[in-house]
């Protein structure tokens, strides 16, 4: 059957896709009142974004929720995708973006950290098998493309990758589009990093709860990163469900609020 293409028009936003943390939120098998909640705001998918440039959609990172967020927001192309990092949050939704080259006409590419690149050849390894596959999408189509800490291009979109530091062991890119920057997965970010995030109208930046964390800010930790570069807006995402959307909002500064799924922001 032909494949008819459909999809919103964003042009402009940046979409959050998901906001939660790794287990997303409700957490399985917890009663607690945030898992419980009747409040939409507080349901988490794995973090993830997409933004809607002039030359087509670019996604941040492929979440194991992807097929369910990208149906949940009527959006029905991926043009590109740019990865944060390797762990299994952010990555284990690649699989979804299978059916993408019947309208691309090509392989879909990737932007990444060469740490990134070894953990898709790795876990995706039937993408790059030699053998021709028995049907058309029986595999994702890939096209990987190595970056660093330098400014690149994608969809003719200049990306300023934020280098950031995940725990011990891991390191993150976080990105500055425009004076937009979505900086996901951190517990500490150098000052050359802060330096590249100056001037920033809105910030994405990852608060996992209230209590300090090996891996991830706390909302009080994101929050004194906030009074040092100033955006004129922010929103925290990576949310675990020690955070309840009202009750936290209530409790932080007023140009900081907790990010929930759906949320759009403008690109300036």
């Amino acid at each position: 059957m032909e494949r008819r293409f459909r999809s919103i028009d964003f042009k402009g936003q940046m979409i959050l896709l998901g906001t939660g943390t790794s287990v997303g939120v409700p957490a399985i098998g917890c009663d607690c009142a945030v898992c419980t909640s009747s409040n939409p705001r507080n349901n988490r998918t794995r973090s993830s974004a997409i933004l809607g440039l002039p030359n087509g959609n670019l996604l941040f990172d492929t979440s194991p929720d992807l097929r369910h967020q990208l149906l949940r927001e009527g959006i029905g192309m991926v043009h590109s995708v740019v990865f944060t990092h390797e762990h299994a949050d952010h990555l284990h939704g690649l699989d979804d973006l299978r059916l993408f080259p019947f309208v691309l006409g090509h392989a879909v590419p990737l932007y990444c950290a060469p740490t990134v690149e070894r953990r898709i050849r790795m876990v995706f390894d039937y993408a790059f098998d030699r053998r021709e596959p028995t049907h058309a999408a029986a595999t994702p189509q890939l096209q990987i493309h190595s970056i660093a800490a330098e400014p690149f291009e994608v969809l003719n979109t200049v990306l300023q990758p934020i280098p950031l530091v995940h725990g011990p062991n891991c390191s993150v890119f976080g990105y500055r589009i425009g004076n937009v920057a979505y900086c996901t997965d951190t517990n500490f970010i150098a000052e050359s990093s802060l330096e590249l995030m100056q001037g920033l109208d809105c910030l994405v930046l990852d608060a996992l709860r209230y209590t300090t964390h090996p891996t991830h800010f706390s909302v009080e930790e994101a929050v004194a990163v906030v009074e040092r570069i100033k955006p004129k807006k922010t929103f925290l995402t990576h949310l675990s469900h020690d955070l309840d959307y009202e009750s936290a909002n209530a409790r932080l500064p007023d140009d900081v609020q907790l990010a929930y799924d759906g949320l759009r922001i403008p690109l300036t």
